[in-house]
């Protein structure tokens, strides 16, 4: 009764054994019933079939039933029915399903490691060296020699691995005072290795060694060679002039506070402190929020009010700073205070052209604005900015850098129509992370440790108060710590 009564009161359930991969039930994939006096479980899939008679009820709550079984041999086990639509549930099947994959990651490297021992394989989080559970790492050993290795699981972002991977790589290297941890082995998924591989190359070689494996789901594992992924999924879109602004929508261009922000497609941006409240068009007038609607001259009214709306809410001075519009976006907004005190973050850059999202990335927001400009000698630089800490921002960062490289060593920049009448420099573009000061990761000086030298890295620290305005708190080259 206790079993049916959990089953029934579940909204999606699934079983659990120690060790092995979730499995879904369904009405038509379950059968509870007596053999005899024991009482039996079975449940199947296509691919596996299980069978366990019931000893005890050992726990119950409302998300997870947890019983004691006779397993072959009779000997005790344990079983457990999750209701994956509960939080308990879900990580409950979650930390399941991470233990079954660290399983596999570990045979995945006695295969590929045979002679190094397998020292340390760990699933567990660790938030004190930013550690995640999701991805499983190890640490080999052999004589007085180590590498570090981490695996992105089937469902992983395999973008976010590599960050990981360096972490790492930095921590068992400071941990470690009897070998010498000398590389970092990645594994991925098979098809997905394009990311990985085109950061690798962008690392310093003298740094550590790399090596990425891919993996198939029958459990394949194939060295990649990083320069075989070479080719990227880019494309730059010719920039076209921007036009006249219809005389009818001058009222709305003079507000306070209102931003027009040119973009590359000839389309203009209206926005107020960054966030983006219509767009123009040669023929149209799209304004809203959250749905974009035409409008016409008699909502001019209307969108005034909005205007008003968004320059209180979004005002540095406003007494609630927990304002839903103060707070939406807020890398939006530094790029507008980027955007008009340009100087401010690097004199030797010119005000204008700079460009938002060119090359554009697909696959949806990475949390990160990424802006273009050129300093005075006609050097391009690649502007990262983000408002809150995020470990992920040296890699994404060089995401960026890699493509806009990319193009501008085909002069498709120029032949584009990008940065009119400036004689583009061929070194390689400079990048600069901007961020309040306080907001840098405690992992980005590891990571960025890790870059090659060709890349001219800089951070450029804010002070906090950055929306009432620019203060530069700190400019480090590189990997240097602040003092």
């Amino acid at each position: 009764e206790v079993i049916e009564g959990f089953l029934a009161n579940c909204h999606q359930p699934a079983l659990l054994e120690p060790g092995e991969d979730l499995l879904a039930l369904e009405s038509g994939n379950l059968s509870l019933g007596f053999r005899g006096s024991r009482l039996t479980l079975e449940v199947w899939d296509r691919t596996r079939n299980l069978s366990r008679r019931i000893v005890a009820v050992k726990h119950e709550s409302s998300a997870r039933l947890e019983l004691v079984v006779e397993r072959f041999g009779r000997r005790e086990g344990q079983l457990f029915l999750l209701d994956l639509s509960r939080r308990a549930g879900m990580e409950a099947g979650r930390r399941s399903a991470r233990l079954v994959f660290r399983e596999r990651f570990g045979m995945f490297l006695r295969r590929q490691f045979p002679e190094w021992k397998l020292v340390e394989l760990s699933a567990e989080p660790n938030l004190e060296f930013s550690l995640s559970p999701a991805f499983p790492r190890a640490f080999l050993r052999h004589g007085q020699h180590g590498w570090a290795a981490l695996a992105c699981p089937p469902e992983g972002d395999e973008g976010a691995a590599l960050s990981f991977g360096l972490i790492w790589l930095a921590y068992l290297r400071a941990r470690e005072k009897r070998a010498a941890v000398g590389g970092l082995a990645i594994y991925v998924p098979a098809g997905r290795e394009q990311t990985a591989a085109l950061r690798l190359l962008c690392l310093d070689p003298d740094a550590a060694r790399y090596e990425l494996f891919s993996y198939s789901p029958e459990d394949y594992v194939l060295r990649v060679d990083p320069s075989d992924h070479g080719n990227l999924d880019t494309r730059l879109e010719p920039c076209r002039r921007s036009f006249a602004a219809n005389e009818a929508w001058r009222p709305i261009l003079s507000l306070p506070g209102v931003e027009l922000v040119s973009r590359h497609n000839g389309h203009a941006s209206l926005r107020v402190r960054g966030l983006e409240f219509a767009e123009i068009a040669a023929d149209s007038f799209l304004f809203g929020l959250t749905e974009r609607r035409p409008s016409s001259e008699r909502q001019i009214a209307e969108i005034a009010n909005l205007v008003a709306h968004l320059d209180s809410a979004r005002s540095p001075e406003t007494p609630d700073r927990e304002h839903p519009l103060y707070r939406r976006n807020p890398e939006a907004w530094l790029e507008s205070q980027v955007r008009q005190q340009i100087e401010i973050v690097d004199a030797s850059l010119a005000p204008e052209p700079i460009y938002g999202q060119v090359p554009a990335f697909a696959g949806g927001d990475r949390g990160i604005l990424d802006l273009l400009a050129v300093d005075r000698s006609g050097r391009l630089t690649v502007i990262e900015l983000k408002a809150s800490a995020d470990l992920h921002l040296p890699l994404q960062a060089l995401d960026y850098w890699i493509r806009v490289k990319w193009h501008l060593d085909r002069g498709e920049f120029t032949a584009m129509g990008y940065f009119p009448g400036i004689a583009l420099q061929p070194e390689p573009p400079r990048l600069l992370l901007v961020s309040p000061s306080l907001e840098f990761h405690p992992t980005t000086e590891a990571v960025l440790g890790f870059y090659a030298p060709a890349i001219e890295v800089e951070r450029v620290g804010l002070g906090v108060e950055w929306r009432r305005g620019l203060q530069v708190m700190f400019r480090l080259a590189g990997a240097e710590r602040p003092r």
